[in-house]
């Protein structure tokens, strides 16, 4: 009897994630994988760092080659073989050989789609000028090391601060290159909240790289020395000898279009728990294809290699289920959705995040979320080397659900945005992380641990116990009386105009300075001893709150509002 045929389109994550699983699945299909480019399973994720030669050879990048998925798997891996057309009424691909140009048709019988996404190259005058690149393939990386070292390029414009830019600028600052980063929008990191943002955009200050913020590039123009300009809409014009475009991917889902498959909103090909397109015959899986936010629901893109990993093997189990016809099923797997855990490190600083931000929170109306905003240090204080870890985490009120989180800092940040990400995929709350039990020892963490600490907090404030106010609402509520509970000599170095000085020591006994009619507004340095002086201050009978992360947010979030609203320090309070 002749063998089923599963065809996938395309490797790398997604599509050779499914082949292999699906061979683990059955010895009974035959597998043919199609790509058109030269490499079929590679880690794209480490492009950025093979360009900056922290990666020394390409070879360590390719995951599995044809020869593997042959030898191990009996799956026949066809490289250079470009899809020009899908027929589903036929179930018959269109194909082309790209070395001989010989065009021929291969039949399925279950076919995956893993074309993944294409970086964005807008319709700019000039873009296709020569020293101009996109980061996507290891073809794509070699360009842009032969062009260093033969330009001799000592500078270069990264156009677009999200992840694959950031990672970019400092490879390319680490060959000694002058790197100007200009991003469009007010802040780096998309995902990431603008007052989290602040904290990578001065960092890249501090590593001399020159940032351009709100600020497009509207084209690209070559000079008599062979050298670029890049034009801003401000009038002004960048030299340099490299430009490397990271505004983005978009899903490459023009041939699912042209076989009338179901698009999503979004451009994406919609599919469903079991990754199947409109067409029952047809699965898709990775950046091509738009998956539901697992905290909102809504329909979104997110192109990441976990996410397409998890989606092909999901595929593969249904697609094996499918055409073996197995009287006895295994059971069967649904995709969850995707929640965007995503983590990027620049210079000194790494930056991650899980789940939904405050801005999507906001275009979606919802008003039923709180946030806390904490510094503690990514180990005990004690022990040498601890770093603060910058982190917010946002959560539904009043059931305490835990909607997303972001931290950034030098160390101990994965760590504790996976477990923030787990606790969301398990439907987790605030109270949950109160007491959460997580590994202790002075190098690695605290009895409480940040993670602790950002749900004790959460919680003190839903339970009534430490209400919590936050700096931005400073502006919109300038009758409320600000308490500083820092030592004088802190006071005295900075201050916020207007703020009364109570250190925390003596709160018991100067407490009568203060009015019981309005509310007090507390903080200190980071949150910790202004917590403190609110319990206190409540016990007696005052109305107070504990500012969110003390100065140390307001640091990061106030530069942001002044630029917003034009408003100078003496207008805060």
């Amino acid at each position: 009897m002749e063998k089923k045929k599963l065809v996938i389109i395309g490797g790398v994550a997604g599509g050779a994630s499914c082949a292999a699983r699906a061979r683990r699945m059955s010895e009974q299909i035959e597998i043919i994988l199609l790509d058109r480019g030269p490499y079929v399973s590679f880690a794209n994720c480490g492009l950025p760092y093979y360009v900056g030669n922290v990666i020394e050879q390409d070879k360590v990048l390719l995951v599995a080659t044809p020869e593997l998925f042959r030898d191990r798997f009996h799956i026949e891996v066809r490289i250079e073989n470009e899809v020009l057309s899908i027929n589903p009424e036929t179930k018959t691909l269109e194909i082309k050989e790209l070395a001989s140009g010989h065009i021929y048709t291969q039949d399925y019988d279950a076919l995956l789609l893993s074309p993944g996404a294409a970086p964005i190259r807008p319709p700019l005058p000039g873009i296709e000028l020569p020293g101009i690149f996109a980061l996507r393939t290891i073809p794509d990386s070699r360009a842009i090391k032969k062009w260093i070292a033969a330009r001799n390029v000592s500078e270069a414009v990264v156009v677009g601060g999200g992840f694959i830019g950031l990672e970019m600028a400092e490879n390319l600052a680490g060959l000694d290159i002058r790197v100007t980063l200009v991003e469009a929008q007010a802040q780096l990191l998309a995902p990431f909240d603008p007052e989290m943002a602040c904290y990578l955009s001065s960092n890249l200050k501090e590593n001399r790289v020159d940032l351009y913020l709100e600020e497009s590039v509207i084209g690209f123009e070559q000079n008599t020395d062979n050298s670029l300009n890049v034009c801003l809409k401000n009038g002004s014009k960048i030299k340099t000898g490299l430009v490397l475009l990271g505004i983005g991917v978009k899903p490459e889902s023009g041939l699912a279009k042209t076989a009338g498959l179901e698009l999503g909103k979004r451009g994406g090909i919609r599919v469903n728990e079991l990754m199947q397109t409109s067409d029952s015959s047809i699965w898709a899986v990775g950046d091509v294809v738009e998956v539901l936010d697992y905290v909102t629901g809504e329909e979104t893109l997110v192109p990441l290699a976990g996410p397409a990993n998890r989606q092909g093997r999901i595929a593969a189990d249904i697609i094996v289920q499918t055409l073996s016809d197995s009287q006895h099923p295994s059971p069967q797997r649904n995709y969850r959705g995707t929640q965007g855990t995503s983590i990027c490190q620049a210079f000194d600083l790494v930056a991650a995040c899980t789940g939904i931000n405050e801005k999507t929170l906001k275009h979606l109306a919802r008003t039923d979320y709180e946030k806390v905003y904490l510094h503690p240090g990514h180990h005990v204080n004690y022990y040498p080397g601890a770093k603060p870890i910058h982190l917010k985490l946002l959560f539904s009120v009043p059931e305490g659900k835990i909607l997303g989180a972001q931290a950034i800092g030098e160390q101990g940040i994965e760590k504790r945005i996976d477990t923030l990400a787990m606790a969301i995929q398990l439907g987790g709350t605030v109270f949950d992380l109160e007491e959460a039990e997580l590994c202790y020892a002075p190098q690695f963490g605290a009895a409480k641990d940040p993670v602790n600490l950002a749900g004790m907090i959460a919680a003190n404030m839903l339970r009534g116990e430490a209400p919590l106010g936050h700096w931005e609402d400073i502006l919109t509520h300038p009758e409320k009386i600000i308490l500083d509970v820092r030592d004088s000599i802190e006071y005295t170095a900075f201050h916020l105009p207007n703020a009364i000085n109570i250190p925390l020591h003596q709160i018991r006994d100067r407490m009568k300075e203060l009015p019981k009619d309005k509310e007090i507004w507390v903080h200190c340095g980071v949150g910790q001893r202004s917590y403190y002086a609110v319990r206190t201050l409540r016990q007696y009978g005052y109305d107070a709150k504990n500012l969110s992360g003390g100065l140390m947010t307001f640091q990061a979030v106030y530069p942001c509002l002044e630029k917003k609203n034009k408003v100078s320090s003496e207008t805060i309070n």
